[in-house]
């Protein structure tokens, strides 16, 4: 049986068990900014056929939302005010729903409403990176304070991987061990193989490239990725780095590019609305992060390019089949590693990858969640 039908298969099954479940859920994040975790929210609440609420909604988002999909923007100005409408519009759902919501801030602000009685539904809080290790100073400080504001009152944290678990309860000694669980992201195969189907550019129809995408931060590892490639451009003439999305490193990337001579070589392509034909259509997909939550990114390239270089910038990442894995932020290794994957191309094998994608399909990701907190509310 082809693999796109027995997820089909498995689809109408999930939905069946979820009769009346998924009526009953409410997803909340901060803004529709176009992230992992947005996206990863955005992808469940579909999946349920459950509202999506964004406090916020940014004017250049290029989240991918479907018409048919049930969402409401809260506000266009700053993010107070959609905490503030918030209250009100969390009335038809304080009762007999299970909320689900990420980001630290919006967590504990949603846990403080359930400690004041103001919310009595079911509350699942999901970490999106591991505040404690990333931030310092002040900005550390505030989080220390919203948790110990919201969370006590919260029924489910899910955390990514057991890196981040750990790290949550040594920072958070109130936090019941049995409260904080692990749930790895989810990945909509579906949509994923019918996207990679899609053109690229014209310019690069005919081109051999290695393919990176994500935030322009330092946190990315671009500018490591540019140095490895500075040496690989050396021995294979006609290869080219692509480099998608944007942010605020870009005009020190293209110093960067710049001072390597790798002007015609390396392209910064700016946000690509639909990057995966070019995750499927490169000779090589690389993974540069310093550190991550977990870089959804990773699971898009695995599902179209059996050819992939990864960090270990997360945890979990080392489990993973069928790609080559590094240590984060190393020139050198990371340059072994685009070596050896570009002389074995295309004499990948497979082994086990599907399995591993089809475990973390969003169907599975919510039964899991509403499983634990089952098990935690009958505790």
């Amino acid at each position: 049986m082809p693999y796109w039908h027995i997820m089909l298969v498995e689809k109408c099954d999930y939905f069946q068990r979820m009769d009346t479940v998924s009526n009953r859920l409410l997803f909340v994040s901060m803004s529709d900014t176009a992230g992992g975790a947005e996206n990863i929210l955005r992808m469940v609440a579909e999946v349920t056929n459950s509202p999506l609420i964004f406090l916020k909604h940014v004017f250049d988002s290029r989240l991918f939302i479907p018409k048919k999909q049930e969402v409401k923007h809260l506000t266009q100005g700053t993010l107070l005010i959609g905490f503030l409408k918030l209250v009100k519009e969390l009335y038809p759902y304080r009762k007999d729903y299970t909320i689900i919501s990420t980001h630290p801030y919006l967590n504990s602000y949603l846990g403080l409403l359930k400690r004041v009685g103001y919310l009595k539904s079911n509350l699942i809080v999901r970490e999106c990176t591991s505040v404690f290790t990333r931030y310092t100073g002040l900005k550390k400080l505030s989080y220390q304070i919203a948790y110990k504001l919201g969370y006590p009152a919260v029924n489910l944290i899910v955390c990514q991987t057991g890196i981040m678990r750990n790290q949550l309860l040594a920072q958070n000694k109130f936090i019941p061990d049995d409260k904080a669980v692990i749930i790895e992201n989810p990945i909509d195969l579906n949509h994923i193989l019918r996207n990679a189907e899609a053109p690229i550019d014209e310019s690069l129809r005919d081109s051999e490239f290695i393919c990176s995408a994500g935030r322009l931060i330092p946190e990315k590892g671009f500018s490591i990725l540019i140095r490895a490639f500075e040496k690989i451009a050396r021995q294979h003439e006609n290869l080219k780095l692509l480099i998608l999305g944007e942010g605020k490193e870009r005009k020190n990337l293209h110093t960067l590019i710049k001072d390597t001579a790798l002007q015609e070589r390396v392209v910064l392509m700016g946000h690509v609305d639909n990057p995966i034909p070019y995750y499927k259509k490169a000779k090589l997909c690389v993974v540069s992060s310093i550190k991550e939550g977990f870089p959804n990114v990773l699971l898009e390239m695995m599902a179209v390019n059996d050819s992939v270089v990864s960090t270990l910038c997360a945890g979990g990442i080392e489990r993973i089949p069928s790609i080559f894995k590094v240590e984060p932020n190393n020139i050198n290794s990371l340059t072994s590693a685009i070596g050896f994957a570009i002389a074995a191309y295309p004499n990948q094998k497979d082994n086990g990858k599907q399995d591993y994608l089809k475990d973390r399909s969003p169907e599975q990701f919510i039964n899991s969640i509403l499983e634990e907190v089952h098990r935690v509310n009958s505790l």
